[in-house]
C-alpha cells in the first residue's frame, strides 16, 4: 500500500506503481482529487474511490462524471469503507460463471466488438479504454441486447443492490459510455433510453 500527502504525489505514485485501487481525498494541497482523478483516467481504469467532506451530491457528481468509481462522505466507519472497497473491487473483475457471462465470448455489432474474456471494447479495429465499471456496464447490455433493461436491474447487477435508486450513478456511466462509443453521443444508435426508465443495447444501425 502506498500513501502520498497530496496529490502530486498521488499522481506520482499511481503513476510508478498502477495500484490494484486509489482512494482520493477531495481535498488536498497542490492538486486537489477531482484533478488527479481526471489525470488518473487519461491512462489507466484502476478502480477509484473519492472521500469528501464537502456537499456530497454536488462533489459525488463531479466525481462521478470525471470518471470515479464510487464516492464516500466522511465521517464514515472503517467496515463502511472496507465494504465500498470489496464493493469497488468486486465490479473491477468478473467471477468464472460472468465472463463471459454464461453467453458468447465476443460479441460484434457493426464495427464494435465486446470481448467478455478479455474484457476489451474495440471499434473499428481500435480498442476504447472503459473503466472495469463501464466495461462491465456494457458488457451486460450488450448481453441483453435488444431488451430494455431497467435501471434498478442494472444498478443491482453492476453496483450491488445497495445502490437500487441511485439512478444518477447509472447515467453518469451510461452518458460516458456514450461519448466513448457513440459517433454522436447527443443522438446515441448504441445505447438507447426507453421510457420508463430503462435502457436497451441495439444492434440495429452501428455504423
Amino acid at each position: 500500500m502506498w500513501q502520498a500527502s497530496d496529490g502530486e504525489q498521488a499522481l506520482d505514485q499511481v503513476t510508478a506503481h498502477m495500484p490494484d485501487l486509489v482512494l482520493l481525498d477531495v481535498m488536498m494541497p497542490r492538486m486537489d482529487g477531482f484533478t488527479v482523478c481526471q489525470r488518473v483516467r487519461a491512462f489507466s481504469a484502476v478502480p477509484i474511490i473519492m472521500l469528501t467532506a464537502r456537499g456530497l451530491d454536488q462533489d459525488k457528481a463531479h466525481g462521478l462524471d470525471l470518471g470515479a468509481d464510487d464516492f464516500l462522505g466522511k465521517p464514515f466507519s472503517m467496515d463502511e469503507l472496507l465494504a465500498r472497497v470489496r464493493a469497488v473491487l468486486r465490479r473491477s473483475h468478473f467471477t468464472p460463471d460472468e465472463s463471459p457471462l454464461g453467453l458468447q465470448s465476443i460479441m460484434h455489432m457493426g464495427d464494435l466488438a465486446v470481448d467478455c474474456v478479455q474484457h476489451r471494447v474495440t471499434r473499428a479495429g481500435q480498442e476504447v479504454a472503459l473503466t472495469p465499471t463501464e466495461f462491465r456496464l456494457l458488457a451486460y447490455l450488450a448481453q441483453n441486447a435488444d431488451h430494455v433493461m431497467i435501471q434498478d436491474r442494472l444498478l443491482a447487477y453492476v453496483w450491488g443492490e445497495e445502490y437500487v435508486g441511485e439512478s444518477h450513478v447509472l447515467q453518469v456511466n451510461v452518458n460516458r459510455l456514450r461519448h466513448k462509443l457513440e459517433a454522436d453521443a447527443a443522438h446515441p444508435r448504441i445505447i438507447l433510453t426507453k421510457v420508463g426508465g430503462g435502457y436497451l443495447f441495439s444492434t440495429h444501425d452501428h455504423t
